[in-house]
């Protein structure tokens, strides 16, 4: 099979990877933007809703991060099973189970109500992110595989680009029933999830072979690029075990870790941030001025994970926007001005969105088999315990000095670290 299909002419496999790309991207990028709304809209409704639960900046903070602690527990096992299950009996019931949870929170009368389901909804999302970058290796080759998850991990900005405007506009315009409009705002993003959810058993192929889009010859061609993709890699990285046992998963994990300091600080943060620099904005202008960073984010992500594939270099295409980021972060105690606020921000954004296409081609360079389910997993649920650090200490900072400035010189100086690291991994990937 390897043979005939490396007879095949460029236009077949051109033709093939797009079907595969207008098929598989677009779906995934939507359910991501559900997951992502659910994730951080806490960051716009605690605009008004510290004031109206009297939460401080410090249980703020932990409420933003608590999330990442299900996270944590869930995302080994959850991905395991969906490569047992197949993506689409999985990844469906997560996202209704999660879509519900998140507007219950809707309804809470306390800050511990509020806890335990954000606890909740991470370990209803666990599953989610890790078991898509999984799914995306079974459909597309190592060519191709930055600027695929860059294209699906584009739905973190573009969420943000559609859910600030309307979060903030929900806020200032939704009253209904005597309920606040912070909880409008939990309960009607809650609701995309579940309807996505359902969409998703219908429509979603687990794998190639399940794929009704594509020909016989077009699978039997993929079958055989992703087999030989799989041969050339060490044949004692096949085991969930030895995903464990990895070092590289574990230095990766810590890469991660640094970087996501700086995504939720950013995420959770922001608007409230945003709101700080002049007594005269209105929600819904916070929301509009938040959506600008992500908007530049955005385009850099793009930009940059095309350029990492095209040069098939993941490192320096990771580190530096890392440490352009770092330095703007930094920067933000530095100014009270709300242009030079913003493009910090927007510098910040294009920093963190671009490290992410370069950084997610790199485990499936060295697993195979389970270990890769196993060996993302991990990566993503220890990082992403990065979540639960960086906005606490942000609101433990402000809690004790009255001012952001001091955690966002800590988030600065750990996206620098996350270049560092990621500097520091070999220059060849075949020694991956």
């Amino acid at each position: 099979m390897e043979n005939q299909a490396s007879l095949l002419p460029p236009e077949f496999e051109n033709e093939t990877i797009l079907k595969i790309q207008l098929r598989i991207l677009p779906f995934v990028f939507i359910l991501y933007i559900a997951a992502f709304l659910d994730r951080v809209n806490i960051g716009f409704a605690a605009l008004t809703m510290n004031k109206e639960m009297a939460i401080t900046s410090q249980q703020f903070g932990i409420l933003a991060g608590i999330f990442f602690f299900g996270y944590f527990i869930f995302e080994v096992p959850s991905n395991i099973m969906l490569h047992k299950l197949g993506a689409r009996l999985w990844i469906a019931p997560l996202l209704i189970v999660w879509g519900l949870v998140a507007t219950l929170t809707g309804f809470i009368h306390s800050v511990t109500q509020l806890y335990v389901l954000r606890f909740l909804l991470g370990v209803a999302e666990a599953g989610f992110f890790p078991g898509v970058i999984l799914y995306l290796t079974f459909w597309f080759r190592k060519r191709e595989r930055a600027q695929a998850v860059a294209m699906f991990m584009m739905a973190m900005p573009v969420s943000n680009i559609i859910g600030a405007p309307l979060s903030g506009w929900i806020l200032d315009h939704v009253h209904w029933h005597t309920l606040g409009s912070w909880r409008w705002l939990l309960i009607l993003e809650g609701i995309p999830a579940v309807t996505c959810g359902i969409l998703t058993y219908f429509v979603m192929p687990s794998r190639p072979a399940e794929a009704k889009f594509l020909r016989e010859d077009e699978k039997n061609w993929l079958a055989a690029e992703l087999a030989r993709e799989d041969q050339q890699k060490p044949a004692k990285n096949v085991s969930a075990l030895s995903a464990f046992e990895s070092g590289k998963v574990w230095y990766l994990s810590a890469i991660y870790f640094t970087l996501i300091i700086g995504l939720y600080s950013m995420l959770f943060w922001m608007p409230q941030m945003v709101k700080s620099l002049s007594a005269r904005y209105s929600n819904s202008k916070v929301g509009i001025l938040v959506m600008v960073p992500h908007l530049v984010g955005l385009v850099a992500m793009v930009l940059v994970s095309r350029s990492s594939d095209r040069r098939q270099e993941r490192r320096l295409h990771a580190a530096i926007p890392a440490i352009l980021g770092g330095l703007a972060a930094a920067s933000l105690g530095l100014t009270k001005s709300p242009v030079v606020s913003i493009a910090l921000f927007a510098v910040m954004a294009a920093g963190v969105y671009c490290f992410f296409g370069p950084f997610w081609a790199l485990p499936s360079q060295f697993l195979a088999g389970l270990s890769v389910a196993a060996g993302i997993a991990i990566i993503n649920s220890f990082g992403n315990l990065g979540g639960f650090v960086g906005p606490t200490v942000i609101g433990a900072i402000a809690k004790l000095t009255g001012s952001t400035s001091g955690g966002m010189i800590f988030v600065g100086a750990s996206l620098v670290l996350s270049a560092v690291l990621v500097l520091l991994l070999p220059m060849e990937s075949d020694t991956w």
